[in-house]
């Protein structure tokens, strides 16, 4: 059974960069693996590995700076989530692209997972998922508005397109653990919106808490590990991966004549060329080498 922890905190580090070897090898000790990103604002990332490891990781992240009350949402899988450990230094933990926010000045209200129902189902209280476009296909919440963007560095812009939509509305907006939440609020602030409010950790948060009789959640959770999606006591959902353009897809889609595996999906079939799709093929054949050796094809650090 492999321990999975989801974790971000927005703190200063003076020198991301004086952090990593540290990290990097605590985890390749612990036989953690994963992705963690460092940014002077902060740590963000999804790790997983046996119990013991993970707790040592966590433990050495609350002694950075400013890590002191760090918090993460842990879930369990069968299988190995992740192949590899990945620690990388980052000009922001989420790419917002904007470089007056700063979630560590100000934020929405928080939302517990209990009192998002009634918050979201009021009439003056508009509902935004500021998660990727192929995030929201699988699920999203009731009455939710999806700005369609194809990454949360197209927010600002979708919001200054969109505003005018919002005047005397009260904004509530939410994303899969809370993170983009913390800078899509504090850019609302800075906007001069007065009523921010923001689901407190996330999607995954509401999915284990609360009762799906109970729920207003429709579908299923996107999440950036091999099990793709959750749906309510984050029981790992049908999605798979499409490997050409890392959206999810049903099994019912892989019996779609747009769908190779490895290569593309109904979603990305006319989206890359043919030198795109002989490489992705060659990808495949080498991965399925790797497996008959009984290699692992994309093992190994990464630094």
């Amino acid at each position: 059974m492999y321990k999975i922890a989801a974790l971000y905190h927005f703190t200063r580090f003076t020198d991301p960069a004086a952090l990593k070897p540290a990290l990097l090898e605590l985890c390749l000790h612990h036989a953690v693996t994963g992705s963690l990103l460092l940014a002077q604002e902060g740590i963000n990332g999804t790790i997983a590995g046996p119990e013991a490891g993970i707790e040592a990781v966590l433990n050495h992240i609350k002694t950075l700076p400013g890590c002191a009350d760090l918090s993460w949402k842990e879930a369990f899988s069968e299988q190995p989530p992740f192949g590899k450990i990945k620690v990388r230094l980052k000009k922001e933990i989420v790419t917002m692209g904007q470089p007056d926010v700063d979630p560590k000045a100000s934020v929405g209200h928080y939302v517990e997972p209990e009192d998002w129902n009634d918050l979201i189902r009021a009439e003056d209280v508009a509902v935004i998922d500021t998660r990727n476009d192929y995030e929201v296909q699988i699920g999203t919440f009731e009455g939710a508005i999806d700005p369609e963007t194809a990454s949360f560095r197209d927010f600002p812009a979708w919001w200054q397109a969109n505003k005018d939509r919002f005047h005397n509305k009260r904004v509530a907006m939410f994303c899969t653990g809370g993170i983009r939440c913390e800078k899509s609020t504090n850019y609302l602030l800075s906007q001069g919106v007065e009523d921010v409010y923001h689901l407190k950790g996330g999607i995954l948060r509401y999915l284990e808490e609360m009762p799906p009789e109970d729920s207003s959640w429709q579908g299923e959770c996107f999440v950036f590990d091999n099990r793709v999606s959750v749906g309510h006591g984050l029981v790992e959902g049908p999605h798979e991966l499409c490997h050409g353009c890392r959206r999810p897809i049903l099994p019912k889609d892989k019996t779609l004549p747009s769908f190779e595996m490895g290569v593309s999906c109904y979603q990305c079939i006319d989206e890359t060329t043919e030198a795109d799709k002989a490489r992705f093929r060659e990808r495949q054949k080498q991965m399925r080498l790797a497996r008959e050796r009984g290699e692992a094809h994309h093992g190994g650090r990464s630094v």
